[in-house]
C-alpha cells in the first residue's frame, strides 16, 4: 500500500465528498484525517477549509463537545495572520462564533463565567467587524432562557427582534424556531404556531429546518386540539430526523408526543431505532432530553400495567419498563444536577421534573402507522356500549330488571348487559328472583358465552329448565336449540347434528300445537341450516323458510326474523356468484330491520352490502351502506367490524376522489384493526388506502411513512395487486420527496411482480417510472435498460405514443458518459420518428382524427427534441472559435429539425415553443432578421392573451412565450414591441 501524501486537489475533492456524507462518527473521523493531510501540504487556505469542515462535522454530530478545539485553532490563526483568510473564510469564522456560547451552554462542565466571557467576546468581535448585534442578542437570549431568567430573556428577545438582520444573523428558519419555542415556554401556543408558519409552509428552510419546528410543534398542536396537524407533523417530521445523528433533541420530541397521545408502542419503536442515543455523551443537554422522554414513556407503560414488559434501552442489559424508568430518571437527574451546580439555580432540574410528570394530552390519536408490537389499549379507548351507562354498583334490583325487560322488548343488543347487571345486583343484595327473570339472565349469559360451548351449553340448559318452570315451553325449546346449535358449531359431528335436528323437531311440534311462536321456529330452522354442510337443497330450504316467515310476518318480532332469513339467503346467493341478486337481498333485509324498529340489526346486511358494492365498483352504494352500518351498529360493533366498515368507506370515498374524508376513515380503520388484533390483515389494507389518499393530497412524506409500515404486512398476507399498488404509491411518494434511487427500487419491485400478469399495462408503466427515477438518480446505464424494457412492452402492446416517448428518453440518455453518444442518440430519435410516422399513417387511413392529432404532436415533438439533442451535444457555438464549422453544421441541422416540427405542429404552445427554438438558432447563426421575424410571429400569435390567469394557465403560457419572444428581439438587436407599439400594429 502506498504511503504517498495526497495532493491538494485530492484533499479538496475528499473534503467535498466528506461534506455530503451522513452525520456521525465515521464522517468526523474522515474530517480529522483530512485536517492532518491538509496541514502536511503546507497549504494554509486548504488547512482552513479542512478545519472549517471539521468544525461543521463535530457541530452536526453526537461529538459536539469536540467542536471547541478546532474552532480555537481557527481563531488563533485569525488573530495571528488574518490575511490568510479570504472573504468567505472570514465570514465563516464569524458565523460559527455564534455556535460557541450555545454549545458551551450544553456542556455543564464549562463554567458559566466562561460562557458569559465568550458571549462578550462575540459582541466585541462582531462590533469590530461591523456586524449587526442581532446574533449577539440572540446569544444573550439563549443564555438567559437556559438559566430561567425570564426578565433577562424577554429583554434580550426584544433586542434580538429589533436589531437589523445582516449576513451574521441566523437563517430565518432557525430564528423562527427559537422565537416560537420561547412563545411555547411562555404558554402562548397559538402565537408559537403563527411564528412557525413560514417554516412549516416551506418558505424558510435549512439543513435542520423544518425538522426542529415539526418536532417542537407537536405538543402545542395537541393542546390546541389540532390533532390532524399534529399527526401530519409527526409522520412528516420523524421521517426527516430519523437518519440524522445530531437530531436527538427532535427525536425526543417525537417520543414525547407518542407517549402523551396513546401511541406508546410507536414511541417504543422510535427508542429501539436509536440505541446510541442512550450512550452518546458529547451533547449532555439532548442526552437529558432523551432520558427525560424515556422516563416519561416508561411511566406511561407502568401506569398501563406493562411494568414488566421488555423494552429497548442502553445496550448490554435486558430492560423492563420499570427498570428503565428508574434508570432514566436517575441518569436524567444526574445530568440536570450538573447543570444546576454550574448555573447556581434549579431551573434545569425543575423543567426536567415537569416534563417527567406530564400526563396524557388525549386518550388516543391514531397515527395510521403500525407498531410492530401492540400494547393493550386502556379500557377507556374501547367502544362503550349504552348499557354500560348503568352503574355496576346500583342496588335497585327492581329498576334494573325493568330496564333489562325494556331493552329485551326493544330487541336491543345491550339487553344482555342489562340482565347481567340485574343479576349481579340481586346477588349482592340477596334479592330472590322469579323463574322468568332467572331464565332471562341465564339465557343472555349463554348468548354472551356462545363461542365457548363448555360455558354456554350449561347456561342454556339452566335457562330451558327455568323457562319450563315459568310456563314458557317455546322459550325453553328455543334455549335447547341454542345449546345444541353451539355444540354442533364447535364439534361438527354427526351426533351433534342429530341432537340439533331433534331439538328443532321438538320446537316444530310445539309450534304446531300452538305452544311456540313462528319467530322461535324460524330461528331454529335457520340455525340448523347454518350448521349443516352446504348442499343442493339449501336454496329450496331457504326459500321455504322465507315463505313461512312472510306468511307470519305480522306476528310479533317476525319482521326481524324474516330479515335474518333473507340475509342468509343473500350470503348463499353471493357464494354462487350472483352478486346482483344478493345486493338486492341485503338491501331488503336492512329495510326490514328498520321497519321492525331495530336499526342496530340492520348494520349486518348494510355492512355486507357495502363490502359487496365495493367489490362491484359501485362506490356510491358502498359509501351509503358503510355509513349506515357504522351509524346503526354504533353500540354493537366490535373493533374488527368497525375497522372493516371504516376501511370500506375509506376505499369508496377514495375511489370517487374524496381523499380528505377517506383519510379520516382509513385512520379509524387502521386504529380499530390494531385494537382487534387484525393489523396484518385489515390494518394493512386500511394503511394502503390511507397511503394512497395522503399521496393524492400532496402529503408525500406522510404517505411514504404509512406505506412503509404497511408493506411488510401486505407482502405476507395480501394478494399481489395490493402489494404492487403499495409499492407503486410508495415509489411516487419517494419520487416527490426527491429520493429517486429509493423510488426506482419500489417501482422495480412492483414491476417484478406485474411482469407475470396477463395484462402488461402496469408492467410497462412501472418500468417507465423506474427508468425516470433512475435517470433522476444519475444512474444512466440502469435507466437505459429500464427504458428499453418499457419500450419492448409498449411495442408488444401496440401503444405507439408511450413507445415514442420512451425512445426519446433513451435518446437523451445517450449523451451521458458511457452511453453511446450523439450517434446512438440520433439513431434512437430516428426510430421514435419512424414509429410515430407509421402510427400516424395508420390512424389517418382509419379516419381516427383524434388519435392522428395526438400522433402528429408526438412526431413534431420528436423532431424538435432531435434538434435540441444535436445542438446540446455540440461542444461550442458558431463563431470565430468554430474553426472546423462543426458547431455551425450542428446548429443548422437543429434548425432544420425545428422547422420540420413547426410544419407538423398545429397552432398552440408546442408550435410556438418550436418557433422560438428556431428563432434562437437563427440568431446564433447570425441571421438576426430571420430570428426577429420568427419572434414577431409569436408575439402576434399571443397578442392580448397574457393578462390575468395563473402561471400554469393559458395566460401564463402566453406571458412566457411573449417574454421569450421579446428576449429574442432584444438579442437580435431590435427593441421589443411594448404594449403601446403593439396597439399601433407595429408588432
Amino acid at each position: 500500500m502506498s504511503n504517498q501524501q495526497p495532493t491538494a486537489e485530492a484533499i479538496r475533492r475528499a473534503l467535498r465528498q466528506n461534506r455530503d456524507e451522513p452525520e456521525g462518527r465515521a464522517r468526523n473521523a474522515v474530517a480529522e484525517r483530512l485536517v492532518a493531510e491538509a496541514e502536511a501540504t503546507g497549504d494554509t487556505p486548504l488547512l482552513l477549509q479542512a478545519l472549517f469542515n471539521l468544525v461543521n462535522a463535530y457541530a452536526y454530530s453526537s461529538e459536539r463537545d469536540k467542536f471547541f478545539v478546532p474552532f480555537a485553532r481557527l481563531l488563533r490563526m485569525w488573530d495571528e495572520r488574518p490575511g490568510d483568510f479570504d472573504g468567505e473564510s472570514a465570514h465563516h469564522l464569524h458565523w460559527i462564533f455564534k455556535w460557541v456560547a450555545g454549545n458551551m451552554l450544553d456542556q455543564p462542565g464549562i463554567p458559566l463565567a466562561s460562557i458569559e466571557k465568550w458571549q462578550r467576546e462575540m459582541e466585541h468581535r462582531y462590533r469590530l467587524a461591523g456586524h449587526s448585534e442581532r446574533a449577539v442578542h440572540q446569544g444573550e437570549f439563549r443564555i438567559a432562557r437556559h438559566l430561567g431568567d425570564t426578565a433577562r430573556a424577554e429583554a434580550a428577545h426584544a433586542a434580538w427582534l429589533a436589531a437589523d438582520r445582516d449576513a451574521m444573523a441566523d437563517c430565518h428558519a432557525c430564528e423562527l424556531h427559537g422565537q416560537g419555542s420561547w412563545q411555547v415556554d411562555r404558554g402562548r401556543d397559538e402565537e408559537a404556531l403563527r411564528t412557525w408558519e413560514p417554516v412549516l409552509a416551506g418558505q424558510y428552510t435549512c439543513a435542520h429546518e423544518p425538522h426542529n419546528v415539526l418536532a417542537s410543534s407537536l405538543l402545542p398542536l395537541v393542546r390546541l386540539g389540532r390533532l390532524d396537524e399534529a399527526r401530519a407533523h409527526h409522520l412528516r417530521g420523524y421521517r426527516l430526523v430519523r437518519p440524522m445523528e445530531s437530531m436527538r433533541g427532535a427525536v425526543s420530541g417525537h417520543v414525547e408526543f407518542c407517549a402523551l397521545t396513546g401511541n406508546e408502542a410507536r414511541a417504543l419503536e422510535i427508542l429501539a431505532e436509536h440505541p446510541a442515543y442512550f450512550t452518546d455523551t458529547g451533547d449532555p443537554d439532548t442526552l437529558m432530553d432523551h432520558l427525560a422522554v424515556t422516563g416519561l414513556l416508561m411511566r406511561r407503560l407502568v401506569a398501563l400495567g406493562h411494568g414488566d414488559r421488555s423494552v429497548p434501552g442502553p445496550a448490554g442489559t435486558d430492560w423492563t419498563a420499570r427498570a428503565l424508568l428508574a434508570h432514566a430518571e436517575r441518569e436524567a437527574a444526574a445530568v440536570s444536577a450538573r447543570f444546576d451546580a454550574r448555573n447556581g439555580n434549579d431551573a434545569v432540574s425543575r423543567r426536567l421534573r415537569e416534563r417527567l410528570a406530564a400526563g396524557p394530552l388525549v386518550e388516543r390519536l391514531p397515527l395510521g402507522v403500525r407498531a410492530r408490537q401492540r400494547l393493550i389499549a386502556p379500557a377507556a379507548a374501547q367502544p362503550v356500549p349504552a348499557a354500560a351507562a348503568v352503574p355496576a354498583d346500583r342496588e335497585d334490583v327492581g329498576a334494573l330488571l325493568a330496564e333489562a325487560r325494556a331493552l329485551s322488548d326493544a330487541q336491543h343488543p345491550d339487553a344482555g348487559a342489562a340482565w347481567a347487571a340485574a343479576g349481579r345486583a340481586a346477588e349482592r343484595t340477596g334479592t330472590a328472583l322469579g323463574d322468568p327473570d332467572r331464565a332471562e339472565i341465564a339465557d343472555h349469559a349463554g348468548i354472551a358465552a356462545f363461542t365457548d360451548p363448555g360455558t354456554a351449553v350449561p347456561l342454556f340448559d339452566t335457562a330451558a329448565e327455568l323457562y319450563e318452570a315459568a310456563g314458557k315451553p317455546g322459550e325453553a325449546a328455543a334455549c335447547r336449540v341454542r345449546a345444541a346449535y353451539a355444540k354442533a358449531l364447535a364439534e361438527r359431528t354427526g351426533r351433534a347434528s342429530a341432537a340439533l335436528d331433534a331439538a328443532v323437531h321438538a320446537l316444530r311440534e310445539l309450534h304446531d300445537a300452538g305452544r311456540a311462536t313462528a319467530r322461535q321456529l324460524t330461528g331454529a330452522w335457520l340455525a340448523r341450516l347454518e350448521v349443516g354442510p352446504p348442499g343442493a337443497g339449501d336454496e329450496a330450504e331457504l326459500l321455504r323458510i322465507i315463505a313461512f316467515a312472510e306468511e307470519h310476518r305480522d306476528e310479533e318480532r317476525m319482521a326481524g326474523r324474516l330479515a335474518d332469513a333473507i340475509t342468509l339467503h343473500a350470503r348463499h346467493t353471493a357464494a354462487r356468484g350472483d352478486v346482483g341478486a344478493c345486493a338486492g337481498l341485503f338491501a331488503r333485509a336492512a329495510r326490514l330491520h328498520h321497519e321492525a324498529g331495530t336499526p342496530w340489526y340492520a348494520a349486518e346486511p348494510e355492512a355486507l352490502l357495502a363490502d359487496l358494492s365495493l367489490q362491484r365498483d359501485d362506490h356510491a352504494t358502498a359509501e351509503e351502506s358503510a355509513r349506515a352500518a357504522l351509524e346503526h351498529g354504533a353500540t354493537a360493533l366490535g373493533p374488527v367490524h368497525r375497522a372493516h366498515l371504516h376501511t370500506v368507506l375509506a376505499a369508496a370515498l377514495a375511489a370517487r376522489g374524496a381523499d380528505t374524508e377517506a383519510t379520516d376513515h382509513a385512520l379509524e380503520g387502521a386504529h380499530w384493526a390494531d385494537e382487534g388484533d387484525m393489523s396484518e390483515e385489515l390494518g394493512a389494507w386500511a394503511r394502503l388506502v390511507l397511503g394512497g389518499a395522503l399521496l393524492r393530497e400532496g402529503r408525500a412524506a406522510e404517505s411514504a411513512t404509512v406505506l412503509e409500515t404497511a408493506l411488510p404486512d401486505l407482502v405476507r398476507a395480501h394478494h399481489d395487486g395490493r402489494v404492487v399498488q403499495a409499492r407503486w404509491w410508495l415509489g411516487e411518494a419517494l419520487r416527490d420527496l426527491d429520493e429517486p434511487r429509493a423510488a426506482a427500487e419500489q417501482f422495480l419491485l412492483a414491476a417484478e411482480i406485474a411482469q407475470d400478469w396477463e395484462e402488461q399495462q402496469d408492467h410497462a408503466v412501472l418500468a417507465n417510472l423506474a427508468a425516470d427515477s433512475l435517470e433522476r438518480a444519475g444512474l444512466a446505464g440502469e435507466a437505459a435498460q429500464a427504458y428499453s424494457r418499457a419500450g419492448e412492452l409498449w411495442r408488444a402492446m401496440e401503444r405507439p405514443v408511450p413507445l415514442v416517448r420512451t425512445l426519446r428518453a433513451r435518446a437523451w440518455l445517450s449523451l451521458h458518459d458511457g452511453q453511446g453518444g450523439l450517434a446512438e442518440g440520433r439513431a434512437v430519435m430516428a426510430e421514435a420518428a419512424a414509429v410515430a410516422e407509421e402510427a400516424l399513417a395508420a390512424a389517418t387511413a382509419a379516419g381516427d382524427g383524434a388519435v392522428a392529432a395526438h400522433l402528429r404532436a408526438e412526431l413534431a415533438g420528436t423532431h424538435r427534441q432531435t434538434g435540441e439533442l444535436i445542438v446540446r451535444s455540440c461542444p461550442g457555438e458558431p463563431g470565430e472559435d468554430d474553426t472546423d464549422g462543426s458547431a455551425r453544421a450542428a446548429y443548422e441541422e437543429g434548425l432544420a429539425c425545428a422547422e420540420r416540427a413547426i410544419t407538423i405542429f398545429g397552432p398552440g404552445p408546442a408550435r410556438s415553443a418550436a418557433q422560438l427554438m428556431a428563432a434562437w438558432l437563427e440568431a446564433d447563426l447570425g441571421r438576426h432578421a430571420a430570428a426577429a421575424e420568427r419572434a414577431r410571429a409569436v408575439i402576434a400569435e399571443y397578442h392580448g392573451q397574457d393578462e390575468g390567469g395563473d402561471e400554469g394557465g393559458d395566460a401564463g403560457v402566453a406571458a412566457q412565450r411573449l417574454a421569450e419572444a421579446r428576449s429574442v428581439l432584444e438579442y437580435a438587436g431590435e427593441r421589443p414591441a411594448g404594449p403601446e407599439r403593439a396597439e399601433a400594429g407595429e408588432a
